[in-house]
């Protein structure tokens, strides 16, 4: 047996946040002659094992990006098992969230759900709202350009009140009116099937972070995949626009 990527993560030096882009469902389903929804069903695995990874580690927030506000284009059919995945996922896990003391979050555009997934997403994250472990933040009907543009309406509304006026606003407020106003801008951003692409997820939050992209298809990522993009995560040298010789003084 070869040594554990988990053997050479820093605990000290752990991102705070992490955010997935879960892709290569379908493909994966594609190369085993199977439907869709096969990869889709298969990458629930993929998250389990990423979340009791996060958790064991002492990652703080754990953010998927589980359905885009662009995924209602697809077909009707998939669309309609991906919401009942949704939804058994939900009654199988809440178990394993509450044995793991792991508090789940959503952002994204809930209203557009379906009664059923929205009802049971409620559930889940109230009687998990007492855990104080990791936050796990799923994506669900959420892009960054209709979280930006919910977010510009408010304070249009609140300038047009007299609330606010066009010199009050600056970036923390900008930030305040996000989705993601109480969870902190991840560090590290993972893509797995090996695009390099960001595909309008978290664009204002991730200005800063890592980036690391892996072939692995989702529904094949494991606790190893996680513990590798860690170790490249910490060997890379954090800057924020200054230079070397700042950031190391």
């Amino acid at each position: 047996m070869g040594t554990s990527n988990k053997e050479q993560v820093d605990r000290n030096k752990l991102p705070k946040h992490i955010a997935i882009i879960m892709d290569g469902n379908g493909r994966w389903a594609k190369k085993k002659g199977n439907e869709r929804i096969f990869g889709h069903k298969n990458g629930v695995k993929a998250v389990r094992d990423t979340v009791e990874a996060a958790a064991e580690l002492g990652i703080s927030f754990l953010t998927l990006y589980a359905f885009s506000t662009e995924n209602w284009n697809r077909p009707r059919t998939e669309i309609d098992a991906l919401m009942s995945l949704l939804v058994s996922t939900l009654d199988s896990e809440t178990k394993t969230l509450m044995d793991n003391n792991i508090r789940l979050i959503t952002i994204g555009d809930m209203e557009s759900l379906p009664s059923r997934v929205r009802s049971k997403m409620q559930r889940t994250t109230e009687k998990t709202s007492g855990n104080d472990g990791m936050r796990l933040v799923l994506a669900l009907s959420y892009s960054s350009r209709w979280e930006l543009l919910d977010a510009m309406k408010s304070l249009a509304k609140k300038i047009e009140s007299g609330e606010l006026t066009s010199r009050d606003l600056n970036c923390d407020l900008i930030s305040n009116n996000l989705q993601t106003k109480d969870i902190p801008d991840p560090e590290l951003l993972i893509r797995t099937s090996g695009e390099y692409r960001i595909s309008n997820f978290l664009l204002w939050q991730i200005a800063y972070a890592e980036l690391y992209f892996t072939d692995t298809l989702w529904p094949d990522f494991r606790k190893e995949d996680l513990y590798a993009a860690i170790c490249n995560f910490q060997n890379r040298e954090r800057r924020f626009g200054k230079i070397s010789e700042q950031v190391i003084s």
